[in-house]
């Protein structure tokens, strides 16, 4: 197995100053590689790797691998995809690269550096990552939880949603004031989605729970992060939930005597003593499947969103304090989401201003829930203007 790790001296000062991050580290374009041809023409990527030679494989992460969550469960997968293939493949990973048009550069030194499947992992990627693919129609892109695609571009993510409605029935039945809070990062769909499903899956088991908001604009800020749950304790919440990368919402959860649901992975280590549970990624199997297909030559541009069926979306093992009438609760609702019996969004759903979005018992198209732009009845906050 080969393995070569672009290191940026931006990514260092990112890990070095953990506790006073604020955002996704300022990392440049990669450094210390050999190059290789960049813009092949060709036609679509077929390309896979040449012959005897392992196929570069790529990974673009919007924080540091020490995040303890979305970063870490990707950096998993990589490792799992060298595991599983070995030799076939050599894989790069560039950690703290920031969003929007400074991540092109990144995209375009890897293709040009002879990588031929590349990995970009966050939401704010999506255009640049287009942008380069059209230059390198012979290197495989896929972008975590975008919607573009191109004939070289694929998207992938996952039904988060089934997760957080199982947080919520955690979080919902350990609040004794039915006041929860939630810490969370920017308010694209993905993450509305999230709070959405958290708080119908609080008000199932417990109807009249609330979910008061506060916007960070950051994933990962450990500081941040801290000071909006910080916040929202303040407030009177005894639950706080997230969409965030770090485990800091729990810390102050758990100083404050309070309960919490993390995200990405498991995270009870970092406060055991407010820890309930977490929707947790499992990224290897799709990193592997994909990898084969453009060693074999059959990979095509899909746009593939998984589930707890498939396995990509998990729930992480229980805290101590959730008693064994929600677990069972909970198992058997999970139980019902991988089967196809239940879905986190089965109508009648409300919006704040009590006006139905989802009729009873129908359910979104999944083109609905990757455009959702409101609030479920029971959150407590707004959504701000991009």
């Amino acid at each position: 197995m080969r393995r070569k790790r672009i290191t940026l001296l931006s990514a260092l000062v990112a890990l070095a100053l953990t506790a006073a991050a604020c955002g996704g580290g300022q990392a440049a374009g990669p450094a210390g590689s050999e190059a290789a041809e960049g813009g092949a023409s060709g036609g679509g990527a077929s390309a896979g790797a040449t012959a005897g030679e392992p196929l570069k494989v790529a990974f673009v992460y919007v924080g540091p691998v020490g995040d303890a969550g979305w970063t870490y469960r990707h950096d998993v997968g990589r490792q799992e995809l060298e595991e599983a293939l070995g030799d076939r493949v050599e894989t790069t990973f560039v950690e703290s690269v920031p969003e929007g048009p400074q991540s092109e550069r990144t995209f375009e030194d890897l293709a040009r550096q002879g990588n031929k499947l590349i990995f970009g992992t966050s939401f704010g990627y999506m255009d640049p990552m287009m942008a380069v693919a059209e230059k390198f129609p012979d290197v495989v892109f896929e972008h975590a939880t975008g919607f573009k695609t191109a004939e070289n571009l694929g998207t992938y993510f996952g039904a988060a949603e089934e997760g957080r409605y199982l947080e919520g029935m955690a979080a919902g039945a350990a609040s004794e004031s039915g006041k929860l809070g939630y810490v969370a990062a920017f308010p694209i769909p993905e993450v509305l989605r999230g709070i959405n499903a958290y708080t119908l899956g609080a008000r199932s088991v417990n109807p009249d729970a609330t979910v008061r908001v506060v916007w960070t604009s950051t994933w990962f800020g450990p500081e941040i992060e801290k000071q909006a749950a910080e916040s929202l304790l303040d407030a009177g919440v005894d639950v706080i939930g997230q969409h965030q990368d770090t485990p800091a919402p729990g810390e102050a959860a758990q100083a404050a005597g309070a309960k919490w649901t993390g995200y990405n992975s498991d995270m009870e280590e970092f406060a055991p003593e407010a820890w309930l549970t977490a929707t947790q990624w499992d990224w290897g199997p799709h990193y592997i499947d994909t990898a084969e297909k453009v060693l074999d030559g059959s990979w095509e541009s899909t746009q593939y969103y998984g589930n707890m069926a498939d396995g990509l979306v998990t729930l992480a093992p229980f805290g101590q304090s959730v008693g064994d009438d929600i677990r069972a609760q909970i198992e058997e609702r999970m139980a019902e989401l991988r089967d196809g019996e239940f879905a986190p969004f089965t109508g009648p759903v409300n919006d704040q201003s009590g006006e139905e979005r989802i009729a009873e018992g129908e359910q979104p198209p999944l083109e609905d829930l990757l455009s959702m732009d409101y609030f479920v009845e029971g959150v407590d906050g707004e959504i701000p203007e991009q």
